[in-house]
């Protein structure tokens, strides 16, 4: 397998391949990473990688915390990572493709990405000004009746769709048409649906295409079913990411 380094990013959401992953960019670690990549020439790839976080803190402490008033918070690559900051990431994560990196004039960053392939965390390193890692490349595999599969889960997820936008008492959006391509598919409907972080991970490290399918329709099913049983059931915009804070 094809391993690379690259700097590093964690965040307390799970990327996909294919999807957009807006960025507002404050602490110094990932400032410094940004200017790293804009040393990248034009014609080459500005490529960090998306790890989800499984026990720590996206946004360092700044000031004195609980319950300790006068601690120090903590400085460097790896602040809120622990001693061992691979150990407080999940073990599957997406290599993003920066389109875009803007500077403002207070030194922060605008940076617009799209994950593109799966990687395995090999390592970390925590010596440099911003955190790099050892990674591993992930093949994806389409596996067994991948097609049929994905043509499933498409109708559930505009069953999904229906009942979720019904719940909110909202129209529901049909602008462009939904892929058709197994693995595209199945990413697409792994970001949209309202899931916790260990469930999008856990599809993200899926071992092919058709295991996510196959997991994706057993839990577009369960959710269809609660929303149609609490029809008042709070929901964010499926077309819709939040912006990460950093």
């Amino acid at each position: 397998m094809t391993t690379v380094r690259l700097p590093l990013f964690p965040l307390n959401s799970v990327l996909f391949p294919g999807l957009v992953l807006p960025l507002n960019i404050f602490e110094e670690r990932y400032r410094a990473m940004m200017r790293d990549l804009l040393k990248t020439p034009d014609e080459e790839p500005r490529r960090f990688a998306v790890v989800a976080i499984r026990d720590g803190h996206e946004v360092a402490p700044t000031a004195p915390g609980m319950p300790d008033p006068t601690a120090l918070p903590q400085r460097g690559p790896a602040a809120g990572f622990g001693p061992e900051p691979v150990k407080s990431f999940h073990s599957t994560a997406c290599v993003a493709d920066a389109a875009t990196i803007r500077e403002r004039a207070d030194g922060t960053f605008e940076v617009l990405a799209t994950g593109t392939t799966r990687v395995r965390l090999l390592s970390v390193d925590a010596t440099g000004p911003f955190l790099t890692a050892e990674l591993e490349e992930l093949p994806e595999d389409q596996g067994d009746e991948a097609g049929a599969l994905a043509e499933g889960v498409l109708r559930a997820f505009r069953q999904y769709q229906k009942r979720l936008a019904g719940a909110r008492e909202r129209s529901l959006a049909t602008g462009a048409d939904l892929p058709d391509e197994p693995s595209v598919v199945s990413y697409l409907v792994a970001a949209a649906m309202m899931l916790d972080i260990p469930t999008k991970q856990r599809l993200l490290q899926a071992p092919d295409t058709a295991s996510r399918l196959r997991d994706e329709l057993k839990l577009l099913r369960a959710e269809t079913s609660i929303i149609r049983s609490l029809p008042s059931l709070p929901a964010a915009d499926l077309t819709r990411a939040p912006t990460s804070l950093n």
